[in-house]
């Protein structure tokens, strides 16, 4: 069982948004769908759903329109090469999601997501500090980004 898991907040759209999130990772399951019980003002509406996206657990709430999802808080995505960033950057704005600068994205909910290529924090972390500025004045013209690009910045 894991320890911590992020719960997002949507006004009336978790089951949607799981169900978006678990076709578009692999290793992805729906665990549960709570719906409000008998009796209750949201009879048979869902409250709460549980889900895994590749082995890590995330649950969902319709907690209403109070609060919205916001850029302090953001799933970063690891990937390993250019076919991988295009997936998922591709798959997370599509349906109404918006590109934003340095690998960040909102998808059609307003989840916000960093969508990383393994090269960028290597190359930023570089010891050889003319390189990595290189790289971040690169990444800083981008939206999604291109490893190609990154690596020739690198090379200068």
């Amino acid at each position: 069982m894991q320890k911590i898991t992020t719960c997002l907040w949507f006004d009336d759209q978790a089951e949607e948004a799981m169900n978006f999130y678990v076709s578009i990772f692999k290793n992805s399951k729906v665990l549960s769908v709570m719906r409000w019980p008998e009796g209750h003002a949201g009879e048979g509406k869902v409250l709460v759903t549980t889900f895994e996206l590749d082995g890590v657990q995330f649950q969902a709430l319709n907690g209403g329109p109070q609060f919205k999802h916001t850029e302090a808080m953001s799933q970063s995505i690891d990937c390993k090469t250019q076919e991988e960033v295009d997936y998922f950057w591709d798959r997370l704005i599509e349906g109404g999601g918006e590109p934003s600068q340095c690998s960040w994205l909102k998808d059609k909910f307003g989840v916000s997501w960093q969508v990383v290529p393994e090269q960028l924090p290597r190359l930023l972390l570089d010891p050889d500090r003319a390189k990595a500025g290189r790289v971040m004045s690169a990444m800083m013209q981008m939206s999604k980004i291109d490893i190609a690009k990154i690596e020739e910045a690198a090379r200068g």
